[in-house]
């Protein structure tokens, strides 16, 4: 499904450059759900969104469905983000002014789906997630948990076949929490390939495999337990 051949990530910073990842080499196959764990600043979300063709690494290569993703055009780079793609972060980043229907809807009228269809899909997205009442609220007429929710159903609408996870449960109680790594686990079972990124190997524990980055680099791998 995807693979990372070498990539090393460089910053400069003012105190001077910083080595994000180096050397990184690893593969994930279709309809696998990893684990990423490692402590804070170790270069987790780097190589999370170098994965998912948000940030080009410095050297190396990644490789999406046998595709060379940062030898596309910015065109074709993000039309695989869109159709292939789907992120969950800490932060929802759900527009504020508009509706939970309106916030699912994005993805689906980027994607050129007509009105209708649009209105059908987020409509059913959200009846999954337990929000067909909700599809008229806004973010700030919503708690968190439903937040979440929306959040969710955005990141599914357009059938992604790859979940990229940034610390999905980082801010959330742990009732949330666990209905988040419910959700990813029941995606996996669908047969969509889930990585996570965790600081807490208790999470990481739920994946079938766990790779540890140490330092900007992969220092091992297990299975989960």
């Amino acid at each position: 499904m995807i693979q990372a051949e070498k990539i090393t990530k460089r910053y400069q910073r003012r105190e001077g450059p910083v080595l994000a990842l180096d050397d990184v080499s690893l593969e994930v196959a279709e309809g696998e759900f990893v684990s990423i764990v490692g402590p804070s600043g170790c270069g987790k979300s780097t190589l999370l969104l170098t994965l998912g063709c948000l940030i080009r690494p410095s050297e190396g290569k990644v490789w999406l469905e046998g595709r060379s993703v940062y030898d596309l055009s910015h065109e074709e780079a993000a039309a695989l983000r869109l159709n292939t793609i789907g992120f969950v972060f800490q932060t929802f980043n759900l527009v504020p002014y508009l509706t939970a229907l309106e916030n699912v809807q994005i993805p689906l009228y980027l994607s050129g789906l007509p009105p209708s269809r649009q209105r059908e899909r987020a409509e059913h997205l959200l009846e999954k997630v337990g929000l067909g009442d909700r599809l008229s609220h806004k973010p700030s007429e919503l708690s968190v948990g439903q937040q979440q929710r929306v959040a969710l159903a955005r990141t599914l609408a357009n059938r992604p076949r790859l979940i990229l996870a940034d610390e999905p449960t980082g801010n959330l109680d742990p009732a949330l929490a666990k209905e988040m790594l419910d959700h990813l686990e029941e995606l996996h079972q669908e047969g969509t390939t889930v990585v996570m990124v965790t600081h807490d190997p208790r999470l990481a524990g739920r994946a079938e495999r766990q790779l540890r980055l140490a330092d900007g680099r992969v220092d091992g791998q297990s299975a989960a337990l």
